[in-house]
């Protein structure tokens, strides 16, 4: 997309008001503006709003804001509904699949490696020459442990870097013909020893006492402090090795045996950690030993260069999943697609005067309505979060974003010569 005359300096003019009143007026105030704004300029396709009886009935299909085309010129827009029965308040961003040139992207808390951080912080540290974001959402579960912060729940590649393994839940990625799938992810993740038994390893996130744990440059500067041995790796031929990429058997001799933790990472090595039964592992092995580490998935995922995981899905082969039990309703977020378009949905909850919230079966008929075959749950509660850009254009439940480990984030291709001069949102 681009602006000219008269739209770009109404385009900078908002900016510019937007960024001088963020700190003194409520987030949902700054979505208005952001919306009526942008609209204006033709930034956000902004083809009015919804009403319904309630998050489950009610007809959605027939709504010509959902299922008219995305605003061909941009291949996308942004849709407020808004429903009286709830209240609801729910923030849609749709994306013709037909545009190559928009494409999915993830990204990571301290931009390069795990940590925790806004979604609006985390777009801020994208490289220029990926493109340019025009819409996000936050991403998978995490944990937050002191000692390591951000570590996703399940499967993340960032830009090609496997970055975190499966862990069994519903995963969002791009196959190799470009479209989006989504199913349970499982992790084959294992070493090769030298007398070719084997052993299953994570990937950074903390090691359990009698487990092995890999760990890459990804992680940060050093492996968290904890007691075992740590096997510092290293290329044993010439030629790149990393960044880890999925579905690899990686050969990696061992440079160096330690007796602990806070072992210092670099973009040239990596650490295998291995809790104190699993020790006589390394002790076996003789000075310069070659062993290797594989990173199968199931189902393969091999030559993928985006995903994410979250869960559980909502729909499959256009059906909604059921669920039973007491269900409570929360904000939520997920990732939807047909054979036209993708959706990234956030609904705004625990508000009662603005948005309640919905239950899983609630927001599967709704993505339902909305037309999608096929759609994930990501991370929802206090992290649920939509961002249109440049800006959050929902409204957090806790009145602010929460930080999270990663986000979903459409971008958009730069046209050749223009990928050193974008500037960060």
């Amino acid at each position: 997309m681009s602006f000219f005359g008269t739209n770009t300096i109404l385009k900078c003019l908002v900016e510019v008001i937007l960024t001088k009143l963020q700190p003194i007026i409520p987030v949902f105030v700054r979505a208005f503006f952001t919306v009526i704004a942008l609209a204006a300029v033709g930034g956000l396709g902004l083809r009015g709003r919804t009403e319904d009886a309630s998050p489950a009935g009610g007809t959605i299909v027939g709504n010509p804001l959902t299922n008219s085309p995305a605003h061909r010129e941009h291949g996308y827009n942004y849709i407020h509904d808004e429903l009286k029965e709830g209240p609801l308040s729910i923030h849609i961003f749709k994306v013709d699949r037909t545009r190559h040139d928009l494409f999915f992207a993830t990204t990571l808390g301290n931009g390069k490696t795990l940590g925790m951080s806004t979604v609006s912080d985390q777009l801020k540290l994208l490289a220029p020459a990926l493109g340019k974001p025009l819409a996000a959402v936050n991403g998978d579960f995490y944990l937050n442990d002191a000692k390591l912060a951000g570590d996703p729940r399940d499967l993340q590649i960032h830009q090609g870097e496997l970055v975190s393994a499966p862990n069994g839940h519903a995963c969002f990625w791009i196959d190799l013909a470009g479209d989006p799938q989504s199913t349970n992810i499982q992790s084959r993740f294992r070493v090769i020893w030298p007398d070719q038994s084997s052993t299953p390893f994570g990937l950074n996130e903390m090691r359990e006492n009698e487990t092995a744990v890999l760990y890459s440059a990804a992680l940060g500067s050093a492996t968290p402090a904890n007691a075992g041995t740590e096997l510092i790796l290293e290329n044993p031929q010439e030629g790149s090795w990393l960044p880890l990429k999925v579905g690899q058997v990686l050969r990696a001799r061992v440079r160096a045996v330690r007796a602990s933790g806070e072992t210092p990472l670099t973009p040239e090595t990596l650490v295998l950690s291995l809790g104190p039964k699993l020790a006589g592992k390394a002790a076996a092995l003789p000075a310069g030993a070659v062993i290797q580490l594989v990173t199968e998935t199931f189902p393969r995922l091999t030559g993928i260069t985006t995903a994410i995981g979250g869960g559980p899905t909502l729909v499959h082969a256009s059906k909604a999943m059921e669920w039973s039990g007491f269900l409570m309703r929360h904000p939520r977020t997920a990732i939807g697609w047909n054979r036209d378009y993708c959706f990234l949905v956030e609904v705004d909850g625990r508000q009662n005067n603005l948005s309640i919230g919905m239950t899983f079966p609630e927001l599967a008929a709704y993505m339902v309505k909305l037309g999608c075959q096929e759609a994930m749950n990501l991370d929802g509660g206090g992290s649920a979060t939509m961002w249109v850009f440049g800006h959050v254009i929902n409204s957090p439940s806790e009145g602010h974003e929460r930080p999270g480990a990663n986000t979903l984030v459409i971008m958009q291709s730069l046209p050749p010569g223009q990928e050193s001069v974008r500037r960060p949102p």
